[in-house]
């Protein structure tokens, strides 16, 4: 218990110290992290026990860090974790389509709905995605824009969504296998708020992950070069120790030509699909 609230106490005071160096107060790292001041108080003077790894990533960003440069590389990839025989140590997860069954079935009951073609309401979708999962627009602001464009009443388009998806259960299974072999980190295109949504309602593995890469959060969204470079950031690996499990693969491929290794998986036939990746995964030693 004594080492416990040590090692508390010291991250309190790496990130006390990361914040003051940087010239921040307690209040604009708040507001530049996203986090509340009751909530970042706490973790400086040692009182929150666990905060985190999605916090303390928020907060590191806004500080301009990495996760290890925060914790004095108390969370380096090398420690107690093997590699495969490819020398992956640290696997990235997508979510939709991956962890998750991807939201087709949203985009026909909004049709049903509102009485307009499912191929209308897809090309529509598609229109604001991007600049949603890049965090330029919240929900409220996508749900208008989407709904306007189809000339029908404002509707919520993430009741639809979380009424649509379920996880992948080969997929979790896979994720939580990995994770006593491998490091293990979420890499998503997703709308603002939609990944805490997840978590709170189980829809994600429950791991404790090494980095959790929030497209809204970051500003940035597969397969622009500008996400793999902060994810890089985050492994504390080289680019050629790193794995991308996508179904996309327009993304797989821009994750190759940043030097990472890459996976397909296809949702289509999930159990087949996963077992190989684990067989492809198997860890050396």
């Amino acid at each position: 218990m004594e080492s416990e609230q040590m090692d508390e106490v010291g991250l309190g005071k790496s990130l006390q110290d990361a914040r003051k160096k940087s010239g921040l107060t307690q209040q604009e790292l708040c507001q530049k992290a996203g986090i509340s001041y009751s909530t970042l108080a706490k973790i400086e003077r040692g009182a929150i026990k666990s905060p985190s790894v999605f916090t303390i990533q928020n907060i590191a960003t806004a500080l301009g860090l990495t996760l290890s440069q925060l914790m004095g590389d108390k969370t380096s990839p090398g420690d107690g974790k093997r590699r495969s025989q490819s020398g992956v140590r640290f696997i990235y997860f997508d979510i939709n389509g991956v962890l998750v069954r991807f939201f087709q079935k949203a985009f026909t009951k909004l049709s049903t709905d509102i009485k307009v073609p499912a191929d209308s309401i897809e090309t529509a979708f598609w229109h604001f995605n991007d600049s949603a999962c890049r965090g330029e627009m919240l929900a409220e602001e996508f749900n208008k824009a989407f709904s306007e464009r189809l000339g029908v009443p404002y509707f919520e388009w993430q009741m639809y969504y979380f009424d649509a998806i379920e996880p992948i259960t080969e997929m979790h299974k896979l994720a939580e296998w990995a994770d006593q072999f491998y490091h293990v980190g979420l890499l998503s295109n997703i709308m603002p708020g939609f990944m805490d949504v997840m978590f709170t309602k189980g829809l994600l593995p429950d791991i404790d992950y090494d980095a959790i890469i929030d497209s809204s959060k970051v500003g940035a969204i597969k397969p622009e070069p500008r996400i793999f470079e902060l994810a890089q950031e985050w492994t504390d690996c080289d680019p050629s120790e790193v794995l991308l499990i996508d179904d996309s693969r327009t993304n797989l491929m821009a994750a190759e030509r940043f030097g990472w290794h890459v996976l397909w998986f296809d949702y289509l036939h999930p159990e087949e699909s996963a077992n190989h990746i684990r067989e492809t995964l198997a860890p050396v030693g």
